[in-house]
């Protein structure tokens, strides 16, 4: 492990990169773009979420028409409530120089608060560890959902649903490696196709039961709550299957803008939902027994085949946006210093954000096989859903409450006038959702604990690392003063040592002095840092102060969206006067053998833990960029 901790540093002046792409490329190619990567997973809601929630209404037994009426009004008001005014209207406006999700609005809030920055990071610990949680269930349930459509056309196919869903998984993260430029050119028609057929298919059965349309009135969805207790809460729990999906709204802002999302949501995506939701109740209503699937029932016999193909397609498409996800907020939470550095690859050259993170792949495809294999069914994995999103959504709420007050400017009373609703609104589907937790419900409890415990341990851990480093190492200042006085030996060429703390010699050069005896002509104390904003301007990039004829400090600056490039951001130092050539320079790093010290300042678990994590962080030399042929590492052994 090297000398190098990520911390955040003060804002500076930056300029919003995405902003030129949100400009120059047009306006109906974002929009479309938005609807295929960013409604994917509230657009295959339909699949199952209607068929829950009424099988909740009606008990096991058989669904009144009241009955669904209240379910498609509860639906269709939480989609109003809380997808188009909490997240299209306000939330969207909460954006980090044009970057959205649960990271960024960490860090804009944790920068606008003087006090209470501790517990901020603590929350987008949790809304991190929660969105983990969606990322293995949305694949399984979305698939296993539209596979088993299949069922409808001949019982026969029923054994083959699970093998092929697992399949289909298989091939869905194995191809992510090659990136997703080129799958997702093709997202936005088909999903503009799945949204135009659901709503078509929705036409007919609310013609022969118009009474449906009643549903659109909000009584009926307090009316049903009020007369069906706890059966109504349980179905409230249901109910939110609805809106899965909706923090992707907010966390694509970066890659498509506000407007192109917002006008998909109100023109297209909204409306086919609420279309095809009410096609459903009509045809419950019409016949009870189709609660079974009433999604595929709406459909044709000679179509049900190319709906499941369909289906299927559309849920990949659900999974690609929530895998890309993880592999975005890994990217974010290294940055921010959350968790310890993973490989991470570039698919493409036009696009910093198309990465792919083999080691989050890996471990993504184990946890939702095993999912698939566990649950065997969508009813039963729908259970297991909703916990880790409502969770996701009430710290959302709670951080937007911060923003709109310490960054917008609003009173403390205004911001609360505006966010008590909505949070309100999420805490109640969180706790009819948490009565869900021994049918399913505890697996992203279970799996967030565990992404919290990593990314709690390893930001405390790296934290103790770096006071007890710098209370043992020798002031720069001090050390430079001693060599200009006393030069060693010097040899030609440029040595750059990186380092987490400017203040103190790095280690690498103290054990460079130590066992060599001998000091470059010119010498670099280098270090990166992360600032909390998405992207840094090039001319922000590099700052450089001379400390002396033959040492000068450089410091490199990184958006939490971007991936360092050591040489190229080096290279920008020319500018300032700075002679570089990769072929002349040395990069020095020091690799920690870390071991467990018998006091501290965390249990010894926690600092087996905290090793073991390090040894699992990507080479410096990798995640930097930095050529290997021109890199230098020197051992130490430290106690943490």
């Amino acid at each position: 492990m090297t000398t190098d901790i990520v911390v955040p540093v003060p804002e500076t002046a930056a300029a919003e990169a995405h902003g030129e792409t949100h400009s120059t490329a047009g306006f109906k190619a974002l929009m479309l773009g938005s609807i295929g990567v960013v409604y994917g997973d509230i657009g295959t809601s339909p699949l199952y979420a209607l068929r829950e929630a009424v099988v909740a209404a009606s008990a096991g037994g058989v669904a009144t028409p009241q009955a669904v009426l209240g379910v498609v009004s509860l639906i269709l008001w939480a989609l109003i409530i809380v997808v188009t005014l909490k997240y299209v209207v306000i939330l969207l406006r909460a954006d980090n120089h044009g970057e959205g999700g649960t990271l960024a609005l960490m860090a804009l809030a944790q920068r606008a608060v003087t006090y209470g920055g501790s517990a901020i990071v603590l929350l987008g610990i949790v809304s991190g560890a929660l969105f983990y949680g969606d990322a293995v269930i949305t694949p399984a349930l979305s698939v296993l959902s539209a596979i088993e459509g299949i069922k409808l056309v001949t019982e026969a196919f029923e054994p083959y649903v699970v093998p092929l869903t697992v399949l289909i998984l298989f091939v869905l993260f194995a191809v992510q490696s090659r990136g997703t430029a080129r799958v997702a050119a093709f997202f936005g028609p088909v999903m503009c196709v799945w949204f135009g057929i659901i709503a078509i298919a929705a036409i007919t059965p609310i013609m022969r039961h118009p009474e449906i349309l009643l549903a659109l009135n909000p009584v009926h969805a307090v009316s049903f709550m009020l007369h069906h207790g706890i059966i109504g809460f349980v179905t409230l729990g249901a109910v939110f299957l609805a809106v899965t999906g909706a923090e992707a709204l907010y966390a694509d802002l970066g890659h498509f803008g506000k407007r192109p999302i917002q006008t998909a949501w109100l023109f297209i995506v909204l409306p086919s939902l609420a279309l095809n939701y009410l096609g459903q109740g009509a045809l419950v209503i019409g016949d009870p027994k189709a609660v079974e699937n009433p999604f595929f029932l709406m459909f044709p016999d000679w179509a049900l085949i190319p709906m499941v193909a369909l289906a299927t397609l559309a849920t990949v498409i659900a999974s690609q946006a929530v895998i890309t996800g993880a592999y975005s907020l890994t990217r974010q939470a290294i940055q921010l210093g959350l968790l310890p550095r993973f490989e991470i690859r570039h698919t493409s050259e036009a696009h910093s954000g198309q990465i792919f993170i083999p080691r989050i792949n890996m471990l993504l495809l184990i946890a939702v096989v095993l999912l698939v294999l566990m649950f065997r069914s969508s009813s039963a994995l729908a259970s297991a859903y909703g916990i880790s999103v409502t969770g996701t959504m009430v710290v959302t709420g709670m951080m937007g409450f911060v923003v709109i007050w310490r960054v917008w400017k609003w009173s403390p009373f205004a911001a609360a006038a505006l966010i008590a609703p909505f949070l309100f609104l999420d805490l109640t589907f969180l706790a009819a959702n948490l009565l869900k937790v021994l049918e399913g419900g505890w697996v992203p409890l279970a799996l967030g604990a565990v992404v919290m415990m990593l990314m709690y341990t390893w930001r405390r851990g790296s934290r103790l690392l770096f006071e007890k480093s710098r209370k043992l190492e020798f002031p720069l200042a001090d050390l430079v003063s001693m060599l200009e006085k006393r030069p060693p030996q010097r040899v030609s060429g440029t040595a750059v040592f990186l380092t987490s703390d400017p203040i103190s010699a790095p280690t690498a050069l103290m054990h460079s002095l130590k066992h060599y005896k001998v000091l470059h002509e010119k010498n670099v104390i280098l270090t990166i840092e992360t600032a909390p904003t998405p992207r840094i301007d090039p001319v922000e990039r590099v700052r450089l102060e001379e400390i002396s004829k033959t040492f000068s400090k450089v410091t490199l600056r990184f958006g939490f969206m971007e991936s360092p490039n050591v040489p190229k951001a080096l290279a920008i130092a020319r500018k300032l006067g700075w002679q570089f050539d990769i072929m002349s320079t040395s990069f020095f790093l020091s690799r920690r053998a870390l071991k467990p010290a018998a006091h501290s300042g965390m249990p010894r678990w926690q600092d087996h833990l905290f090793i073991a994590l390090s040894r699992t962080a990507n080479d410096a030399t990798d995640y930097f960029q930095i050529p290997s042929g021109r890199v230098v590492e020197v051992g130490t052994q430290v106690t943490v």
